[in-house]
């Protein structure tokens, strides 16, 4: 029997294993969205605005590792969806994006809210379409999930109005693929890497997201090789916890050894990292290996000694028997101790009469948060000050998911990006971290986690500044100008919209009523008041090395507390040899 694309569509998606698409209803979009009415199974997830839907869709693919699905109708509804969609394809979330179009006959005529969306999309997708066929459309609607799955990123198809009413006569498509080979190395490569290895004196290993899935072999190899463990941001929930080797994380929002570690050693190994600051990778006199399944990534930050193209863990696992064992934990132990001491250089701001600061300190805010918190709990956090708390205060134990726009770094992308954890995982508690200005920016999206009633607490630093734009300025010399706005009462605004909130400007009250709000069930909203001058510049970093990068929130280098990362260093200072 045959049915319409907008039906095939919709009921393909379902039997693909997709259980909601997020959007704004209206226009192009109507037959998908009717197909979704009439179908079981699926659901329609209504968003304010279609850049909160690709947003949503992202973080449910990150959580997931399965394919999400927005859309937007023709004209702006799908150029909405750009911002959400570069994110998540910069981080390798398997999303699917319904762009409608306007109807077939119309255009290149220059119609009503005309755009070229096959355009538009090519740079932030693998995979970009315009569907010219009902039958086109049902043959092309797998290869996009495919593209998105295979290549974890996000696919586009382009479907004008009418051409998703056109009937489509074949059957069903065949089930996608969902598991894909691991990249086995060359073994002659391993062989020279394991050359490498036994020649160097001194062994630094920098993880970055890649070790997700690699953290025994890891800790292995530095075991065998006694080498410090540094990580980037997107290493840091999978290889910072628990490690006996942690010498804390590189780039401006660093903290520890991590720098040092990397620059006195011998050789050092990237392990599954794309960094992209090379200002704070070895240039000279260190010998530099990377290894990452991608092999576009080789080498494009720093020069190597050594480029292998392999899944980290079955690299590892490949290198051990060849590695011979070094004896000497001189370097590592020196490492953990400069680790140690650099972690209680920068506590005592945090530390010192904290719960009697007024406004209250935003990392006293992020260390209760994190002590409150579930231990499966899912963190989204705003770009901007936001990292910085994220980075230095939330605590991974290898349930936890904690996540941002790492490689895009747009405003406003914590609650849409906990609309999507929250949708996708009913039951687990999804905390996001938003700035006021984030949250500014996206704030309609309160009424989104209304209506659904989505189990989402959002928690607001609230400093009345864009604060890390104000430090960009006084770092490059300059006055800072329209970073501090009027005060914004968060709380009165979510209880207009029927959200249960609380305000809370007492230090002393702070963990009391924290706790109460992250165990209240339904959607809440944490307006916290925070001090906007809490934060202080440590003497190494220089106007040299802040200009030129793209994210604001890896622009400054920030002086404070670290959580509970300072128990960690001295429980392994304490366990080194004597």
């Amino acid at each position: 029997m045959a049915v319409t694309l907008a039906q095939h569509l919709v009921t393909q998606l379902r039997d693909f294993g997709v259980e909601r698409i997020y959007g704004v209803v209206g226009d192009s979009l109507n037959p998908i969205v009717d197909a979704v009415r009439t179908t079981k199974g699926i659901d329609w997830v209504h968003v304010r605005n279609e850049e909160a839907a690709a947003f949503a869709a992202g973080a449910e693919a990150r959580v997931s590792g399965k394919l999400a699905v927005c859309a937007g109708s023709c004209g702006p509804g799908n150029t909405h969806l750009i911002q959400g969609l570069y994110d998540a394809h910069r981080d390798g979330a398997p999303v699917l994006a319904i762009a409608s179009h306007i109807p077939s006959g119309k255009i290149g005529t220059g119609f009503f809210q005309e755009t070229h969306p096959e355009r538009l999309f090519q740079e932030c997708s693998h995979f970009c379409e315009m569907v010219n066929s009902g039958q086109h459309g049902a043959d092309m609607l797998h290869i996009a999930a495919q593209t998105a799955l295979a290549k974890k990123g996000v696919s586009v198809l382009v479907i004008p109005g009418d051409v998703a009413d056109e009937e489509v006569g074949s059957g069903a498509t065949k089930d996608l693929a969902t598991r894909f080979g691991r990249v086995q190395p060359d073994p002659e490569t391993v062989e020279e890497l394991a050359s490498l290895v036994n020649r160097a004196n001194s062994v630094t290993l920098f993880a970055g997201a890649g070790v997700r899935g690699a953290r025994e072999q890891v800790l292995a190899l530095a075991e065998a090789v006694k080498a410090p463990v540094g990580h980037a941001f997107g290493g840091k929930e999978w290889i910072q916890y628990d490690n006996p080797y942690d010498v804390g994380m590189s780039g401006l929002l660093g903290y520890g050894a991590c720098y040092e570690a990397m620059h006195e050693a011998d050789l050092v190994i990237l392990l599954g990292t794309d960094f992209p600051y090379s200002e704070f990778l070895p240039q000279k006199d260190v010998t530099v290996v990377q290894i990452d399944a991608d092999g576009s990534r080789l080498g494009r930050r720093v020069p190597l000694e050594l480029a292998v193209n392999g899944d980290v863990a079955l690299t590892i696992d490949a290198l051990l028997p060849l590695v011979q064992p070094k004896r000497s934990r001189k370097f590592l132990d020196s490492l953990l101790r400069k680790h140690e001491k650099a972690l209680k250089g920068v506590v005592s701001a945090y530390t010192r009469n904290v719960e009697k600061m007024k406004p209250i300190h935003p990392e006293f805010v992020a260390a209760t948060l994190d002590d409150l918190a579930d231990d499966d709990a899912i963190f989204t956090v705003d770009t901007g000050m936001c990292n910085v708390w994220g980075a230095r205060y939330i605590t991974p134990n290898g349930k936890r998911r904690v996540f941002g726009s790492w490689h895009h770094g747009t405003m406003a992308n914590a609650l849409p990006q906990a609309i999507g954890a929250s949708a996708g995982n009913p039951g687990r508690q999804v905390i996001s971290m938003s700035g006021d200005g984030g949250l500014g920016m996206l704030m309609g999206e309160l009424l989104t986690v209304k209506l659904h009633q989505l189990d989402t607490k959002i928690v607001v630093f609230n400093n009345s500044s864009l604060g890390m734009v104000k430090l960009e300025m006084l770092v490059e010399g300059l006055p800072d100008y329209e970073t501090d706005h009027e005060h914004v009462d968060f709380a009165a605004i979510a209880a207009g919209a029927g959200i249960h909130s609380v305000r809370i400007t007492d230090p002393k009250k702070l963990k009391k009523e924290l706790a109460a709000a992250l165990k209240h069930k339904g959607p809440v909203l944490i307006d916290v008041v925070t001090d906007p001058a809490a934060l202080s510049m440590p003497p190494k970093v220089t106007s040299q090395q802040i200009r030129g990068f793209a994210m604001a929130s890896t622009k400054v280098v920030l002086g404070g507390g670290v959580g509970k990362m300072l128990d960690m260093a001295a429980a392994n200072v304490r366990n080194i040899p004597r």
